[in-house]
């Protein structure tokens, strides 16, 4: 399976770099093609200026993301959101006409009909914080954003998420733990 990381943290030695490594070489020994996007270390510029203009960055990722059968999202969750830098990617690349278009329903009603040609998607973030503030007090908004106001508009209906929650304060048993289930992942893919 061909599968497109989009990897968004400034720190490439950083517990997401680490899953990042162990989701690639799981997947390379599951006998499966990846290709990654490391917007910082692209030095990516997430401003959009609704010029509907596509640059050529935004058209090679536009490409590499035609050519996948996956799309894999690792990031930290900061403020219970993306990095900004990666809502900008996604505001620029996933842009009407390449990832979604609109079909009228009823007068001035529409419905979003995807357009993204791969059926998966695998979600892999860090979390500061633990599991029961997220889902009990935040309502798990930090991924539903991604799997339900992003994906899913973009016909993208198998998604995986695989949260790592306290990366701060777990001890290194659990970081490999979380390591060896991000391998198995890339494996399997799904």
């Amino acid at each position: 399976m061909k599968t497109l990381v989009i990897f968004a943290h400034p720190n490439p030695q950083s517990f997401c770099g680490a899953l990042r490594d162990s989701f690639i070489n799981g997947a390379q020994s599951g006998n499966h093609t990846v290709k990654v996007i490391d917007l910082y270390k692209e030095n990516f510029d997430p401003i959009s200026f609704g010029d509907n203009k596509i640059s050529p960055d935004v058209e090679k990722h536009q490409t590499l993301i035609k050519d996948a059968n996956c799309l894999v999202f690792i990031y930290p969750i900061w403020w219970f959101r993306a990095p900004a830098i990666l809502e900008g990617w996604i505001d620029r690349v996933f842009t009407l006409g390449f990832a979604f278009n609109f079909k009228n329903v009823i007068g001035n009603w529409g419905r979003p009909i995807g357009l993204l040609p791969c059926d998966r998607a695998i979600i892999i973030n860090t979390y500061g914080s633990p599991a029961v503030a997220t889902k009990y007090f935040y309502m798990n908004i930090p991924f539903r954003r991604l799997k339900r106001g992003v994906l899913k508009m973009c016909g993208i209906r198998k998604i995986k998420i695989f949260n790592c929650w306290s990366v701060p304060f777990i001890p290194e048993e659990k970081r490999k733990t979380y390591l060896k289930k991000v391998f198995k992942i890339g494996k399997n893919l799904i």
